[in-house]
């Protein structure tokens, strides 16, 4: 794939061609379709909506819709070994294949990505059953990762042709929509596929994180995030630098076998409800010693939430002039799984929905410019214009990010900070 690297556009000017509206799905491919559905149904509070698979007519996979406020996720295993999605499953583990994104025209955008550069996956076509026609196309990403482009104009179905509506009661968690998705790419690609975003997507670069701002004894990354016009659709972009051990991004680059999606952010409306709801499911979260919490106070001012609350569930806390933010950590879930979770607060009714990587930014309350660091992992904010990202101060082996990382956000008070506007499925068995 040659991507053109002269457009006239400065990074962090978008050109927003595509008008995406959203993320319409995160396809995963797995081992076991049924008992990936199980986890997030019961775990995780996602609601199953739709089925495909022998008893619908499709004899390759089986898969799993689930659904948690505007989030959909797709589940899929191979019913044989020599179907695609068994291959990625063989190499890759459990993993995210497709990143869908809605559009009003798949033509369109199948059309402006292949001519500014992109490499086709399909081309534009449609399914059609008794709900009307989907129309599809999809271009290749980093890794084996593809972006489908999504119009559902003319379709009413419960997700896809193939797929039948499932009526199976779920308690939710709060979970309201997908943040952000990471992808980690080799050292050297970050600013390839950066450039990509930008060229190829109409995106523009909101933030830039280098070795000193994400970065233990022991481990660093450079991050980049690209974002388009709306600010619906963010992808940062992870690539390896240099520690005294190996870094977390070539950690998961060695797991997964490639580039791949890190992790997921989604967004919640009340970290504590979210936390105390998951942990009653039996999600568990790490947790820093209690010494951290004796100096919360002094370091971070006063929040709205309850500091006791914060201590009891591991909560970390960080602040600046613009707000606080609230984040926690998950372990992993298997040796080549970890999650994180976290929430944002509002700061103003207006803000969108912001990060979940298990963050939550409150309402400033004149805490100073500085950055307060607070210990634990934070994003915290800089002296300049863009926050740094620092990593809580587990022992190295926490840092193992091997094919998959979740992350819990939610919308309300704190923004990402951005630069100023450039211009006026295993078998499944029943």
């Amino acid at each position: 794939m040659t991507v053109p690297t002269n457009g006239a556009r400065a990074i962090t000017e978008e050109a927003d061609f595509l008008q995406l509206k959203a993320i319409d799905h995160v396809h995963w491919w797995v081992g076991n379709a049924k008992q990936t559905m199980y986890y997030w149904w019961k775990a995780f509070g996602f609601k199953p909506v739709a089925y495909s698979g022998l008893e619908t007519g499709n004899r390759q996979f089986a898969s799993y819709v689930l659904e948690s406020g505007k989030i959909r996720f797709v589940i899929s295993a191979a019913y044989g070994p020599s179907s695609e999605i068994a291959a990625h499953h063989l190499v890759h583990g459990d993993g995210i294949k497709a990143i869908a994104l809605t559009v009003d025209d798949v033509e369109k955008a199948w059309r402006e990505t292949t001519q500014r550069g992109g490499k086709s996956a399909w081309a534009p076509r449609e399914e059609a059953d008794e709900y009307g026609v989907l129309r599809t196309s999809a271009i290749q990403i980093y890794g084996e990762v593809l972006h489908v482009f999504v119009d559902r104009n003319d379709y009413r179905g419960p997700f896809a042709p193939s797929y039948r509506p499932l009526d199976m009661p779920a308690q939710s968690t709060g979970l309201a929509a997908v943040d952000h998705m990471v992808g980690n790419v080799q050292l050297g690609k970050m600013n390839y596929w950066v450039n990509f975003y930008h060229q190829v997507m109409g995106f523009r670069q909101l933030l830039h994180f280098d070795d000193q701002d994400i970065s233990t004894e022991y481990s660093a990354l450079m991050s980049k995030v690209m974002q388009n016009g709306s600010g619906r659709v963010k992808f940062p972009i992870n690539e390896p630098a240099e520690g005294k051990r190996k870094s977390q991004i070539e950690e998961y680059l060695d797991y997964y076998m490639g580039p791949g999606v890190q992790h997921v952010a989604m967004s919640t409306g009340d970290i504590l409800a979210t936390m105390s709801q998951l942990r009653a499911n039996g999600v568990e979260f790490l947790r820093v010693p209690d010494a951290y919490y004796d100096q919360l106070p002094e370091r971070i001012g006063k929040i709205d939430e309850d500091m006791a609350a914060i201590r009891e569930m591991g909560i970390l806390v960080d602040r600046d002039d613009e707000g606080y933010l609230l984040q926690v950590f998950a372990p992993p879930a298997r040796p080549s799984h970890r999650v994180h979770r976290g929430h944002r607060a509002p700061r103003q009714p207006r803000l969108r929905q912001r990060q979940l990587q298990g963050a939550v930014r409150g309402a400033g309350n004149g805490a100073g410019a500085a950055r307060q660091s607070v210990g634990g992992g934070e994003w915290g904010m800089g002296t300049g214009d863009q926050p740094s990202l620092r990593f809580p101060s587990f022992p190295p082996s926490s840092f193992l990010l091997p094919s998959f990382l979740l992350s819990l956000f939610s919308k309300e008070r704190y923004p990402w900070k951005s630069p100023p506007p450039p211009s006026p499925g295993s078998r499944c068995t029943s």
